[in-house]
């Protein structure tokens, strides 16, 4: 039987949006991630903006659409001071705090939506680091 191949990681995550100036506006401000502008000339009207974290690990391909949030959620692993800190800069960025979840014991998820939508968790593993910083109160 032939072996299946790697990945050498995830490219990119398609994400839909009614306004893609304004999306990249708020993906800026809230993810901190900004436009790939090697990428650029693919923002055409059927085409995505692609934008990227500053360690350029994270690329989400932005197609503007007239309607139609993903039910897909994006799911982002930080450690537990990531964590604390995203939950800090969250709460200050979006209108509401974002739902802190613990499952099992075992990992704990933040969850919010940008403006169309589209959701996303934060997710970290280091149960003892976060019950000692307090950061799942």
């Amino acid at each position: 039987m032939t072996p299946i191949p790697r990945f050498d990681a995830i490219d990119h995550l398609h994400i839909l949006v009614t306004d893609r100036p304004a999306a990249e506006a708020w993906y800026a401000r809230v993810l901190g991630l900004r436009r790939i502008e090697a990428l650029a000339s693919w923002a055409t009207p059927q085409g995505p903006l692609t934008l990227s974290d500053d360690a350029n690990l994270l690329h989400l391909a932005l197609f503007e659409r007239s309607s139609g949030a993903s039910t897909s959620t994006i799911a982002l692993r930080v450690d537990s001071q990531a964590f604390a800190d995203w939950r800090r800069h969250l709460t200050e960025q979006l209108p509401k705090a974002p739902h802190v979840v613990e499952h099992d014991g075992l990992a704990a998820s933040m969850y919010f939506s940008d403006p169309d939508g589209n959701p996303f968790e934060i997710t970290c593993y280091d149960m003892p680091a976060l019950r000692a910083q307090g950061a799942l109160v």
